[in-house]
């Protein structure tokens, strides 16, 4: 049976090289290689420092530890998205307040984040304050999902607006732009993944990008237990000395293995991100000419989508459904077929109000945020990889389209 999985890592000889390349050094813990492809990685993206941890989720929970993140405080984030985004909240003792999406860019919807702070706070001494808990609202969290940058701008604004702080979840957008700057460079702080879902894969690992100085090398001493010097700067010095401590921190460090895979990673950079950017245009032109029944991914003018993921939905007027439930059904029976003739597919990801721990904590019902509930029960991730050949997409699309007649026929 033909197998065509839902992603592959793309490695060659390089990566092997590299890893020889550290292990022979005897460094395999945070050292020079880490450096280096955190300088690699900030280039790119054109910031003045990238501080390297052990996954995305750790990323962001040190960036909203080290912005001042604690209990008392709010913080708004889509509720479509992988659940490590509102953990990150929950791990520092503050509390997420969810909100939706934009159903066609799967990314937070600027205009609720301005809803949701008219109706639920009332400022009070330069801050914001929630009617109901007192808490205080600290700031938004703006997912770039499945590699297309979020409205940026436009939550820049709310946060100058009422004097709040952005932190970008980039964790599937390393390399998405707005015109010619990346993320990472519209004036906040961000964390990316590498993990081996994502363009470009360190096995697991993340990092933070920032152009603030100080807040990096508070960043790189709270990645490691708090240590006021780096490993790797004091075994340059006296090694006898271990450094001082005056601050809690974590054991966040990236090692010098993953790094020697990120660092041949980044040399294919470009041509990794322009070779799935080809394949989903070719899944644009299959779809639109083949499959009615789904809604390709949109792209906004001036926006340079990375397909980190090629996510489309159910066109749900279209196919006639009588709720969203219904379509959910439909939707998981399509990819159980699929996966019964070797195609690997996903949801595009989950609404965290639908999950339980977030829906018996704070009484969500699906409803509550409706975008984000649709987009839920309604997503299909295609697979997708460089090695992908234009035969495998043309399988994935016809093999869709002969499900889908089968049950019409059938229902006929």
């Amino acid at each position: 049976m033909r197998k065509i999985p839902v992603t592959i890592p793309c490695f060659s000889t390089e990566e092997r090289e590299m890893v020889d390349k550290a292990l022979s050094s005897n460094w395999v813990a945070q050292g020079p290689m880490v450096a280096e492809f955190e300088k690699a990685i900030a280039a790119h993206e054109g910031v003045r420092n990238g501080i390297a941890t052990t996954s995305c989720t750790t990323a962001l929970h040190l960036a909203l530890v080290s912005l001042g993140l604690k209990p008392g405080m709010d913080v708004i984030a889509p509720s479509f998205t992988f659940v490590a985004t509102v953990n990150s909240i929950v791990y520092t003792g503050a509390e997420p307040v969810l909100t939706d999406i934009h159903q066609d860019t799967y990314n937070i919807n600027a205009g609720k984040v301005e809803e949701l702070i008219e109706n639920n706070y009332t400022p009070k001494n330069g801050k914001l304050y929630n009617k109901k808990s007192g808490n205080v609202l600290w700031g938004v969290i703006a997912v770039h999902q499945f590699g297309l940058c979020s409205n940026i701008y436009a939550i820049n604004e709310i946060a100058k607006k009422y004097g709040l702080k952005v932190l970008e979840d980039a964790a599937c957008a390393v390399g998405a732009k707005i015109g010619d700057k990346h993320e990472g460079a519209f004036g906040n702080v961000s964390c990316l993944s590498f993990h081996p879902r994502k363009s470009i894969t360190t096995g697991e690992g993340g990092m933070i990008l920032t152009d603030d100085d100080k807040l990096a090398t508070h960043l790189r001493s709270i990645r490691s237990h708090g240590a006021s010097v780096a490993a790797d700067a004091r075994h340059s010095g006296k090694g006898f000395l271990l450094p001082e401590f005056n601050e809690i921190g974590y054991n966040y460090r990236m090692n010098d293995i993953q790094a020697a895979v990120g660092i041949a990673q980044t040399k294919k950079f470009d041509w990794l991100l322009e070779t799935r950017r080809q394949k989903s245009l070719y899944y644009d032109k299959l779809i639109k000419e083949n499959l009615p029944l789904l809604i390709t991914p949109k792209v906004p003018d001036g926006y340079y989508h990375t397909y980190q993921s090629y996510v489309c939905m159910l066109n749900y007027d279209m196919l006639k459904f009588n709720n969203v439930e219904s379509a959910g059904d439909y939707r998981n029976k399509l990819l159980a077929e699929l996966e019964d003739i070797g195609i690997s597919t996903r949801q595009g990801t989950h609404a965290v109000h639908l999950l339980g721990y977030y829906k018996n904590k704070y009484g969500y019902k699906p409803q509550d945020i409706p975008v984000a509930y649709a987009c839920d029960r309604m997503s299909i991730t295609l697979p997708l990889y460089v090695q992908m050949e234009d035969d495998d997409q043309e399988y994935v699309i016809e093999s869709i389209k002969k499900l889908t007649f089968k049950w019409s026929s059938q229902n006929a």
